[in-house]
């Protein structure tokens, strides 16, 4: 596979991009010599290796989850600045 500089006046067009001459030429060499590095893997003995999302081997590391007893109101408030109505009480943002 290869990219032409047709391909590349394409997306330049859809990424509303304004290219030069001399840039559509860079463009369409770069990409390909990025596509040709990606082939590259093609060469790769991938047989006996299994597949992965991750290189190293991760696993979630999460709690039980436990019922517990909840803060009362009283010791939610206690660190407060204020409070009216059971509502912490901030102050106003918009006038």
């Amino acid at each position: 596979m290869s990219i032409q500089v047709q391909d590349v006046e394409h997306v330049a067009k859809l990424a509303r991009l304004k290219l030069n001459d001399e840039e559509r030429e860079m463009f369409t060499g770069q990409l390909n010599a990025i596509l040709q590095y990606a082939e590259k893997l093609n060469e790769l003995d991938t047989e006996n290796v299994e597949p992965t999302t991750h290189v190293l081997p991760l696993s979630n590391v999460m709690r039980e989850d436990k019922v517990h007893e909840s803060l009362s109101q009283e010791q939610v408030f206690r660190n407060a600045p204020d409070e009216e109505d059971g509502q912490f009480k901030v102050p106003a943002v918009l006038e």
